[in-house]
């Protein structure tokens, strides 16, 4: 294993959760695809092909896209092993709004599956996916939930909020306000734009109001994705739940002083027990940071993901 040490000026959390997403670039070299969904909706892929015969699958977080340098970076990582890349933005992400009412959220397991899908008729052989925060939260679901394709043969998620009411909670103590601050901030215009596009079932007239993911939840995603409560959308799509049903070698990584996640979201025990999951929880990292030098070198994670997928994918009897 290749633990994770930051040179000291790196260690503080809020540096590693900051840093990368306002000073990191890293080029890329998507051409898009739109993947039209059985529900009359859209998905937006961006892919970097190499004529392979693997690819990886790579899911973003909240209010984020294939373009964002975190993406951009664990898929240039890939990339340059030989693999195929494939990111894919959630339903109202990527620079176009989706068409129905519902957008996504961290349990909407049958977006990934449909992105699985198109990859397995493409006919790529091995795939792995890769997850971040609640990109890891849906990755981990729908490996728990659904009957994985032969061709998936590992997964690895970083930052993962496995058990989302706990993570509402971290999220909603006064010394995370400036994140929930920017969530709410970043989400408002999109919930905007749902009310101008369905009047009828969407206002927005009291965002303001909002403080927190319960407020939030409970507002927009419940309603919209056919849950009673944020509760019972936090009780259905946490990770945690789903697991003990993991048949591929999983990788979970969530750095000890990630301040969005709670005590629930590091399952020391469950992975000691377990024959796929390997559980990994660095002290330092933050939330999706994981820089280890300077901002423009490969990233811990990009390091960590390629070398565990090694051990499972360029054994002779994956060749």
């Amino acid at each position: 294993m290749n633990a994770y040490y930051p040179r000291p000026g790196l260690r503080n959390p809020h540096v590693q959760s900051i840093a990368p997403s306002l000073l990191r670039y890293v080029p890329n070299h998507f051409s898009r695809h739109q993947l039209e969904l059985p529900d009359g909706d859209f998905l937006l892929l961006d892919w970097q092909r190499q004529n392979s015969h693997r690819l990886v699958i790579l899911s973003h977080g909240l209010e984020g896209h294939s373009r964002r340098a975190y993406v951009a970076g664990m898929a240039r990582a890939f990339f340059r092993q030989g693999y195929d890349a494939l990111a894919w933005n959630f339903r109202s992400c990527g620079g176009r709004l989706n068409r129905l009412p519902r957008f996504y959220h961290s349990g909407a397991t049958e977006d990934l599956d449909a992105v699985v899908q198109h990859a397995v008729d493409l006919g790529y052989q091995q795939i792995v996916l890769v997850g971040f925060s609640m990109g890891g939260n849906l990755t981990l679901v729908y490996l728990g939930r659904h009957q994985v394709p032969d061709a998936i043969k590992a997964a690895v998620t970083f930052s993962v909020p496995c058990d989302l009411a706990n993570c509402a909670d971290q999220l909603a103590n006064t010394r995370n306000g400036f994140y929930m601050r920017r969530f709410l901030k970043d989400l408002q215009p999109k919930i905007e734009a749902k009310a101008r596009q369905f009047p009828q079932l969407i206002s927005a007239t009291d965002y303001h109001r909002l403080k927190n993911f319960h407020d939030f939840d409970a507002c927009y995603t419940a309603p919209l994705h056919g849950f009673s409560s944020a509760n019972d959308y936090w009780h259905q799509s946490s990770a945690l739940h789903y697991l003990p049903n993991i048949t591929i070698p999983t990788l979970l990584v969530n750095a000890r002083d990630d301040s969005f996640l709670g005590p629930n979201c590091y399952p020391d025990e469950l992975a000691e027990k377990h024959r796929f999951l390997h559980f990994e929880a660095p002290m330092h990292g933050g939330h999706v940071g994981f820089i280890r030098y300077q901002l423009w070198r490969e990233l811990w994670s990009e390091t960590r993901a390629l070398q565990f997928v090694r051990q499972y994918l360029e054994s002779p009897s994956h060749r």
